[in-house]
């Protein structure tokens, strides 16, 4: 099986799978393909304890050349009955960080360091590696060559391709939880485990922008729902964006300040095409959409020892406000465009029209005409409160003046 990326709930998911169909079958072993940079501390501990837990032999491959088994990786790698790299791949450097990739505080760095260095000791003594230098990879940051770690004893050797794996691991002897086995894979005939068709698609919804994306489009629908009850059909496809989004944010570390921002986003640009803000709600949501994705991911607490910075790609922030912010202003112009052709240069037909105050007028607010909203200002600078009846007395460009109407208009 070949384990590639950030270790999340669905690559332990897969392992499960893998070391249950290999003990199923009465697999000789199981070799994992790795290259990893981290990953989520929750999963790299489970994955962990299967490997410990073992029945069936189990071979950690840092491969292909240009690889690494870096932080979580360097846990898996350690956890394996037998450890391996390609030539050209690196292992170490799991010092704890936080979630943005910058150093953690003194005090909360001894912490977490020292469950970290705790748990590579333990993993190190249990497979008879070398734990000292193993341990200086979680508290001094320290990466090693596939050579070095062969000479360090942090891996058992290095094999060029599968072929020559197989070859050096004949004869091997191991000890899993059923006890101690000598490995026969002379012509041995290897069966490749793939990721099933859910976990292809969890995976692909385990990526932070993905994640962004759905949240952005999905909270945009469920308001535009909220706001035009009926409609059906935001309301459906935004509930299952936002289902999605929730899964993805589930293998993800993330920081709900940043969906909450998203939302809100999402919520003042529908506001700006229904309530005259003159620009100044849509401008709010895209400063709020940008806050929001890049904290969406920023951990401001207790670090992960294992896992790599997650980010939202910046470009992919900065496009999607910018897509946001120019719709809002083609709607707005479009709006206003057809308010001036509806107005035309008789502005007369508009004078004595009845609507309803969409917001308080105090003096100015919103006033929705049969042709749609419009700004309005109260005459003498009166208050009008909410769903109040209004007459027009006066137009000014696109600003209508009214007063509250009674029988007596």
């Amino acid at each position: 099986m070949e384990i590639e990326g950030t270790i999340n709930p669905v690559k332990e998911r897969y392992l499960e799978r893998a070391l249950q169909q290999a003990e199923d079958s009465n697999a000789t072993l199981l070799i994992i393909r790795l290259d990893t940079p981290g990953g989520l501390l929750s999963s790299t501990r489970k994955m962990v304890e299967m490997q410990l837990e073992s029945n069936v032999p189990i071979v950690a491959y840092v491969a292909p050349g240009g690889a690494q088994a870096g932080s979580a990786g360097t846990f898996l790698t350690a956890a394996a009955n037998v450890a391996v790299m390609a030539p050209g791949t690196n292992i170490g450097a799991a010092t704890p960080v936080s979630a943005s990739g910058e150093d953690i505080g003194e005090t909360l760095a001894n912490k977490v360091t020292n469950d970290a260095a705790a748990l590579i000791r333990s993993i190190a003594e249990e497979r008879n590696r070398n734990g000292e230098k193993l341990e200086e990879t979680v508290r001094l940051g320290a990466s090693f060559t596939a050579t070095e770690a062969v000479e360090l004893a942090m891996v058992d050797f290095i094999a060029i391709d599968m072929n020559d794996l197989l070859r050096q691991l004949d004869g091997l002897e191991v000890t899993t939880r059923s006890g101690p086995t000598t490995l026969q894979t002379e012509g041995l005939a290897a069966r490749d485990l793939e990721k099933n068709m859910l976990e292809h698609f969890l995976e692909f919804l385990a990526n932070p922008d993905v994640a962004f994306l759905l949240l952005t489009i999905g909270g945009l629908a469920v308001v535009i729902e909220l706001f035009n009850p009926g409609m059906i059909v935001p309301g459906v496809v935004g509930i299952v964006l936002l289902i999605l989004a929730f899964l993805a944010l589930g293998s993800l570390p993330v920081n709900w300040a940043g969906v909450a921002l998203i939302i809100l986003a999402m919520a003042l640009a529908f506001l700006e095409t229904q309530v005259s803000g003159f620009g100044v709600l849509g401008v709010a949501a895209a400063i709020c959409l940008v806050l929001g994705g890049f904290l969406l991911f920023a951990q401001f607490g207790t670090p992960s020892p294992t896992l790599p910075p997650v980010s939202v790609n910046p470009f992919l922030i900065v496009a999607t406000a910018t897509i946001l912010a120019g719709g809002l202003l083609y709607l707005m112009w479009c709006i206003r465009k057809s308010q001036k052709e509806d107005l035309g240069e008789d502005t007369f037909h508009h004078l004595g029209r009845l609507g309803t105050v969409v917001t308080e007028l105090s003096p100015r607010g919103v006033v929705r005409m049969e042709d749609g909203n419009w700004t309005a200002v109260s005459d003498d600078e009166q208050v009008i409160a909410e769903g109040e009846k209004v007459i027009v007395i006066g137009v000014d460009d696109l600003v209508l003046t009214v007063i509250p109407f009674n029988e007596t208009n």
